[in-house]
């Protein structure tokens, strides 16, 4: 074949219907087997793109030797159909447990006519494509959002505060918010200080592979965490994901302790400065002691908040004029600072004057070991002595969270600094507590 009949039929294969199944044979004499998928814009000039029979996509060169048949044959597409509350589920419904929906990873599935991934449509779909879910009781979804995580901010973090409140009020044991994971820390942690008095466990969950992979840990996850959501020991916001390579294995992490420590991986994520507060292991939950019991409710928010707060991470280069720049307009700054919380000498004079405004700047570490201590080195003297609050082992996207609580809940900067020293959900774990330098 010529690279004329090449390009025919490169053609002849991107005009069939997504979903059409072939065999194609390419210019080593492989065979790929599998469905067609549109081709995107990464898809090179002589590129056709097939999901595969494992579930995998895959890009296939096509030049003059490649051949290709129609399979006039396609399997049965494996699509759960939608379905109601089963009867099992519905006889043990004094176990229900309210499914947040937010969008990302977990809550998306693969779309059989395409070959790509879109977000599920409805709660019936989200029961239909993790059944297991209603092992033990049933769950009632409520979508809240459908937005990759990175668009989740602080006033999200309200709405959902505000939405597990109506969950309690509605008689759920404990709740769920599915969630994507390169933020799921900052909402877990600003869910920490939001919430108050929660009778049952709010239990954050994502999922680091695409339902369209085999190796897809989103269904073993959900039921983990509405195993932890259905525990009437827990009344804190939790993180629950996997815990090392295992399939059965799963960590229960503190919502203000928590941080995502890898890209990819399906351990990803890691409790710092302490540990897990549990696992999950052949859907038993084991707890250790710290958990936080539920409170006596009723469930409430503790809001307002105010987002005119900033996490500044230093860095070799930065200069007073850059630091000036990105703190307007702002009430309270989260420096994460090298070492023991640090910066540069000449930034010091900058930091005063924003105290001085009434600016409440706080101090953690870039270190995910360990804590500030502003008394070993003169730097340290120094930032105290321009009014720097320093928060020991608090990691920053969990100070950054708390600031923007605290500035919500109080206007003199005294105050904030009061509210930003407390333990409030357990952030602090190490026996010095900042309170003593307010």
């Amino acid at each position: 074949m010529d690279s004329s009949n090449a390009s025919a039929s490169l053609t002849a294969m991107r005009n069939l219907p997504a979903g059409r199944r072939i065999e194609l044979t390419d210019s080593t004499g492989h065979v790929w087997t599998g469905s067609i998928v549109p081709s995107h814009a990464l898809s090179g000039p002589r590129i056709v793109s097939l999901k595969l029979e494992s579930g995998y996509n895959v890009g296939v060169a096509v030049d003059e030797a490649t051949t290709f048949r129609e399979i006039d044959d396609p399997p049965s597409p494996r699509r759960p159909e939608p379905r109601s509350p089963s009867a099992r589920a519905m006889a043990v419904d004094d176990a229900w447990i309210a499914l947040l929906t937010t969008g990302g990873t977990i809550a998306s599935r693969v779309d059989y006519e395409t070959g790509g991934v879109r977000p599920v449509q409805d709660a019936r779909e989200i029961l239909a494509f993790y059944p297991e879910l209603e092992s033990s009781g049933s769950v009632r979804v409520v979508p809240v959002f459908d937005r990759l995580s990175e668009n989740v901010g602080p006033a999200d973090w309200l709405v959902l505060a505000q939405r597990v409140v109506e969950a309690f009020d509605g008689g759920t044991r404990g709740v769920v918010i599915a969630h994507g994971t390169d933020t799921l820390g900052f909402t877990a942690a600003g869910l920490s200080f939001l919430l108050a008095d929660l009778p049952g466990p709010v239990v954050l969950v994502g999922a680091q592979r695409s339902p369209d992979r085999p190796s897809s840990d989103g269904p073993s996850n959900l039921e983990a965490a509405a195993a932890v959501a259905r525990d009437r020991r827990l009344g804190e916001v939790v993180v629950v994901m996997h815990a090392g390579l295992s399939d059965d294995r799963f960590a229960v992490h503190r919502g203000t302790w928590v941080r995502k420590m890898h890209a990819s991986r399906r351990d990803a994520f890691e409790s710092r400065n302490g540990p897990p507060l549990g696992t999950v292991e052949g859907g038993t939950v084991h707890l250790l002691p710290i958990v936080r019991g539920p409170g006596p409710g009723p469930a409430r928010v503790e809001g307002p908040i105010d987002e005119r707060a900033g996490l500044l991470w230093f860095y070799p280069g930065l200069t007073p004029e850059r630091a000036r720049g990105f703190s307007e307009g702002l009430r309270g700054i989260v420096v994460a600072g090298t070492g023991l919380g640090h910066v540069r000498s000449d930034l010091i004079d900058w930091i005063r004057s924003r105290t001085q405004a009434g600016v409440v700047v706080a101090m953690t570490t870039q270190c995910l070991e360990g804590g500030t201590d502003p008394f070993v080195y003169a730097t340290g003297r120094a930032l105290v002595d321009a009014g720097v609050l320093y928060l020991d082992d608090l990691l920053p996207e969990t100070a950054y969270a708390k600031l923007v609580w605290a500035l919500g809940r109080a206007t003199a900067p005294a105050d904030v600094r009061a509210l930003l020293a407390q333990d409030r959900a357990g952030e602090f774990l190490r026996r010095h507590r900042p309170e003593a330098e307010v």
